[in-house]
């Protein structure tokens, strides 16, 4: 029976791509100057995990070892070409922002990955669900990083928001620090490493925190009671 909480905890905390795998950097630490430069690529590396590991579960039986990777690549490149074009067609000025790194997907890592490593050994709804919580959590980090990038780096939040959600998010900015000049470290690539080193450190600090709270809990809790039978004289 397929534990799909155990699938949605491992994509969102247990082994989140971007803090436990740490794959797909890249594109991670590139495009995160900004809340809105990351929802747009998480989304989109949502969308063709998702969908890619949904089809290649579909053809696992049909493909043999010898074309296995080039099939899924394929997937995933058409895949990837589809979200290009809808981008194109109703995001093109943050399309042309994200710039190569949304072709990259092809490449990444965490797709790849997925597809080989669960999708091509198990049914559709958990390749599915897998792929879409995979896709959610490396979305969470995105998000994380590019919100702290973008209030150290510029003093707002959610600004160009337009770009993604047509005109009616332009008012949806938010000004953290009034006459900010800006703190230019944080928009360049050193500050996204340092930024995501932080992201992985708390998350590192709350995993510590919890088994010991789970060690206490055991320790505290009472032992179970153990009859014992005995046969013959006791002196």
């Amino acid at each position: 029976m397929t534990d799909f909480k155990k699938i949605t905890l491992d994509g969102l905390w247990k082994n989140n791509p971007a803090t436990v795998q740490i794959l797909g950097l890249c594109p991670l630490l590139a495009v995160s100057g900004s809340v809105v430069n990351a929802l747009g690529l998480g989304l989109a590396t949502m969308a063709v995990l998702a969908s890619s590991n949904a089809c290649v579960s579909l053809i696992r039986h049909y493909v043999t070892d010898a074309v296995r990777l080039p099939a899924f690549v394929m997937i995933i490149a058409a895949l990837v070409t589809v979200i290009e074009m809808l981008m194109q067609a109703y995001t093109f000025e943050l399309y042309e922002i994200l710039g190569i790194f949304i072709p990259l997907i092809v490449t990444n890592c965490v797709v790849l990955g997925r597809a080989d490593g669960f999708a091509a050994k198990n049914p559709v709804l958990p390749s599915f669900v897998d792929g879409a919580m995979m896709g959610l959590g490396f979305l969470i980090i995105l998000l994380m990083l590019g919100a702290l990038r973008e209030i150290l780096g510029q003093g707002t939040l959610f600004s160009n928001m337009q770009l993604l959600f047509g005109p009616a998010a332009q008012t949806w900015q938010i000004t953290v620090f009034t006459d900010y000049k800006g703190f230019l470290f944080a928009v360049l690539p050193p500050g996204a490493f340092i930024g995501l080193g932080l992201i992985i450190a708390g998350k590192n600090v709350i995993d510590k925190r919890l088994k010991e709270a789970a060690k206490r809990k055991d320790a505290e809790s009472p032992k179970a009671s153990r009859r014992v039978r005995t046969t013959g004289n006791v002196a």
